[in-house]
C-alpha cells in the first residue's frame, strides 16, 4: 500500500516541535499564526491562563473592501541603464561551447595547456546574475507586495499589532504555525513589525 503524504499533517507535526521551544508569558505572549486558502488570522496568547489578548484576521470589517497599493514602475532611465549591462556584458559573452574562431585555431598554446586543445576560455558573468547586496525581509516581499492575499496579511499583521500595542504588549515571541516563512506568513510578520511591536 502506498503511504500517501498528508500536508496538513506534516504541518501540524512541525509546529508541534515548535511549540515545545516557545511559550507565551504575560511579559512576552506569542503571536500565533493560521493561515488557509484564502484568508490568515492572527492572535497575540498568553499560554500561561490560556487568554487571547488580541486578535485580528482577514475577515475584519475594516478589511472588507481593502485593496493593495499600486505599485510604482521602474523608471525609463533605470530600466535603460539595466539595458546597457545586459547588452555589454553579452558582448563579452564567450563563443559557443565547441564553436572555434579563427583566433583560437591561430593561437599558441598558453603555458600548461595540451597541444591541439581549445585555449581556455574565462566565464564572463551577467550583471543580472551576480549576486548583489543581501536583500532585508521587506526588500524580499517587495516582488509579491502588490499580491492581494499578501497585502492583506501585511494589513492583518497591522492590526494585530495596533491592538497588542493597545494593551500595552511591546514584544511577542514569533509561532508561524509550521508554515515556512515567507510569502504572506513573512508579509503578517512584517506589518506587526512596522507598527512597532519587537519579536
Amino acid at each position: 500500500m502506498i503511504k500517501q503524504f498528508n500536508a496538513n499533517k506534516a504541518r501540524l507535526k512541525r509546529h508541534l516541535r515548535m511549540r515545545n521551544r516557545i511559550h507565551g508569558s504575560p511579559e512576552r505572549p506569542r503571536l500565533s499564526v493560521f493561515r488557509s486558502g484564502s484568508q490568515i488570522y492572527a492572535q497575540v496568547i498568553d499560554d500561561t491562563t490560556g487568554r487571547t489578548l488580541a486578535a485580528a484576521s482577514s475577515l475584519e470589517e475594516a478589511l472588507k473592501n481593502f485593496k493593495p497599493a499600486p505599485q510604482a514602475a521602474p523608471k525609463k532611465e533605470e530600466r535603460a541603464v539595466e539595458l546597457e549591462e545586459v547588452e555589454v556584458a553579452a558582448e563579452a559573452a564567450p563563443a559557443k561551447k565547441g564553436a572555434r574562431t579563427e583566433k583560437a585555431a591561430k593561437a599558441a598554446p598558453v603555458k600548461g595547456q595540451a597541444k591541439g586543445r581549445p585555449p581556455v576560455q574565462t566565464k564572463t558573468v551577467l550583471p543580472s546574475a551576480q549576486k548583489g547586496e543581501k536583500k532585508t525581509p521587506v526588500e524580499a516581499l517587495a516582488a509579491i507586495s502588490n499580491n492581494h492575499k499578501v497585502a492583506l496579511a501585511r494589513e492583518v499583521g497591522k492590526l494585530v499589532a495596533q491592538r497588542a500595542k493597545e494593551k500595552g504588549i511591546e514584544q511577542v515571541v514569533f509561532d508561524r504555525g509550521g508554515y515556512p516563512y515567507h510569502g504572506r506568513v513573512a508579509a503578517l510578520a512584517e506589518g506587526a513589525r512596522e507598527i512597532g511591536l519587537k519579536f
